[in-house]
């Protein structure tokens, strides 16, 4: 194990945990029409008043020249902090990630032009994964738009299909109303980004416009009324199906945690005695360690989970929304099962797959409602059952794992590092992946206990939202460890936030597994592409010097025996630190379903394509 020798700066508290949030939320609405002393409020206090309002306490950006007003004044708002990335896009990925780690809204900002192009990237990560974000972007002076003014855009036309509602603001007068709105909207129902587009001279414009309460808020936007509620009739059903399903399978995806579900969840699983599996993004649902707890589903899940699913008589899908990467080909999937559905939003019932019984509503007031209607269930009631599921379990579980910590050749494995980071910091740490072999490898092997404690990007599965993500996370948990889990490929892509990390002195420990591949890329070309390794082989810098030139103090991992020293050695570290794992180059992710395929058709390293 080799390491930098530069000292690392302070660590200072970030944001405070949720609890603390109530408090937040009651100063801020003392503060809500204060003008600032020896000076006429104008748009841009409005901005700060409605942030602080709303409970903000942090928030991402980068200045530019007509979204300076706004950062003109923040000097009189000494509640609201400010991180100052190096990149927007690394401001969208941490207001995300914040978001994800605390439950509350992110925020984030960005000037006209390419600094609002540049937040697109995060935008739509957090609308195909259900995050609440507010996007704050500057434009030029309203008489300018539509004229080619230096740096514009129609960023509002860029947005509309990723986001759940955006604004256009050119009067300052219109400002309380559209931040109360957009909160509202990006936080209730099925929680995503809202962007809000402000032009430099209504930030300038003075104004004594009040904030709205939350009647008013209502009041201005009677369409917007989600379902919350499941319908009588359908859990009456639901219950009468669950009853009498003698292999049922729970589904549980994102919702649970969006919707902070998890203990309505184990207690409607521990009564009806029902193994839960989970999506990518319902990693963290339920303890791992939980006897009903079964395990990740899906293309590069568990094969004795996916084996579950196939053979199921029964599908309890929760907050998920049966994504292509879950199910494969759908034609071929569950076959044999009758499917009862829970989402807040109608759009994705019966989007991607038939069900039986649609259930529109939370899914924590659904389980609340839906758990007194089914009958109790003992564990011996499914025994037979269970004694079989527990069989494919140790099949699958002990074909998996590289136990000696070493791959072919006596290289560092993967999973080893990743097991060994989840034990090390006693599987409460939040674990935030970049995307590729690195995300998956997460997800299988770290080992979860708590909720928000695994963050991941699922749907849009953008490269580069490791490291900014985790920084986001850290700075709305500091009170939780933080563990960025990048592969050398999407940590290259943000690696400029380490500057953030110091500037701002957020701790942060980064895991590069570092293969010298787009490792991904690599395995779909051995497998699938007959070992054409076209533009997979990526050339990497010595990341130790890297670190070294930000003062991140760094270490080496290239064999199982460095590996739990690096870790220690990082975690003792009051501040941002950098482990390079050197592993091996062709190690891949198994099993793993070709597109195209379905859940029976796994590859798996040791036997080809299963029959």
């Amino acid at each position: 194990m080799t390491m930098t020798r530069r000292a690392t700066g302070r660590h200072l508290p970030g944001a405070g945990t949720p609890e603390a949030s109530a408090v937040e939320h009651a100063r801020a609405g003392m503060l809500q029409e204060a003008r600032p002393r020896g000076r006429t409020r104008i748009g841009a206090d409005v901005v700060c008043e409605a942030l602080l309002r709303q409970g903000v306490d942090v928030f991402f950006g980068y200045p530019g020249g007509v979204i300076l007003p706004l950062y003109d004044v923040l000097g009189d708002y000494p509640e609201l902090r400010h991180v100052l990335v190096r990149h927007e896009q690394g401001a969208a990925h941490a207001a995300d990630g914040y978001a994800r780690a605390t439950g509350k809204v992110g925020v984030c900002l960005g000037t006209s032009g390419p600094g609002a192009t540049n937040l697109v990237t995060g935008i739509g990560t957090a609308m195909l994964d259900s995050v609440p974000m507010v996007a704050i972007t500057g434009n030029v002076a309203a008489a300018l738009l539509g004229k080619d003014a230096f740096q514009e855009i129609d960023i509002t036309g860029i947005t509309l299909p990723m986001t759940k509602h955006n604004y256009l603001v050119r009067d300052a007068n219109d400002l309380p109303h559209v931040f109360a709105e957009a909160f509202h909207i990006a936080r209730t129902g099925r929680p995503g980004p809202v962007h809000i587009d402000i032009t430099k001279d209504a930030l300038q414009q003075e104004t004594q416009a009040r904030h709205p309460d939350e009647e008013a808020v209502l009041a201005a936007i009677p369409g917007f009324r989600p379902t919350i509620e499941g319908h009588p009739r359908q859990l009456r059903v639901a219950a009468k199906l669950i009853d009498e399903a003698s292999r049922p399978v729970i589904l549980a995806g994102h919702g649970i945690l969006l919707a902070q579900a998890w203990d309505q969840l184990r207690e409607f699983a521990e009564k009806t005695q029902i193994p839960v599996t989970h999506t990518l993004l319902g990693v963290g649902a339920i303890d791992e360690t939980h006897p009903l707890s079964y395990g990740y589903m899906g293309m590069h899940g568990w094969k004795h989970v996916n084996r579950a699913i196939q053979s199921s008589d029964l599908l309890i899908a929760l907050g998920m929304r049966f994504d292509d990467r879950v199910t494969g080909k759908v034609s071929t999937y569950a076959t044999g099962a009758k499917i009862v559905h829970v989402d807040i939003d109608p759009a994705e019932v019966g989007k991607n797959v038939s069900v039986d019984v649609p259930i529109v509503g939370d899914v924590g007031r659904v389980l609340a409602a839906l758990t007194p209607r089914v009958a109790e269930k003992r564990p011996e009631d499914r025994a037979t059952y269970f004694a079989e599921l527990a069989e494919w379990r140790r099949e699958s579980e002990s074909r998996s794992w590289h136990g000696s910590g070493a791959w072919r050749g006596g290289l560092l494995s993967a999973d080893y590092v990743i097991e060994q980071i989840g034990a090390a910091t006693d599987h409460d740490a939040t674990l935030v992946a970049d995307v590729g072999q690195n995300q998956m490898w997460m997800a299988r092997y770290a080992g979860y206990r708590r909720p928000n404690s695994h963050i991941s990007s699922g749907g849009l599965g953008t490269m580069g939202f490791g490291l900014p993500a985790a920084m986001g996370a850290a700075v709305g948990r500091p009170d939780k460890e933080t563990w960025a889990i990048c592969g050398d490929g999407g940590f290259q892509m943000t690696l400029q936030e380490l500057a953030t990390l110091v500037q701002d002195h957020i701790p942060v420990k980064i895991a590069v597994l570092d293969n010298n591949k787009l490792g991904m890329i690599r395995q779909w070309q051995e497998l699938i592409y007959a070992g054409n390794y076209h533009s997979s082989h990526l050339l990497g810098p010595d990341f130790l010097k890297l670190a070294d030139a930000y003062g991140i103090p760094a270490f080496r991992a290239t064999t199982p025996d460095d590996v739990p020293q690096a870790i220690a050695a990082a975690r003792a570290v009051d501040g941002p630190a950098l482990v390079h794992f050197r592993i091996a180059d062709e190690q891949n992710v198994f099993p793993m379903m070709p597109a195209g395929k379905g859940l029976s058709d796994l590859i798996e390293e040791w036997g080809g394509a299963d029959e």
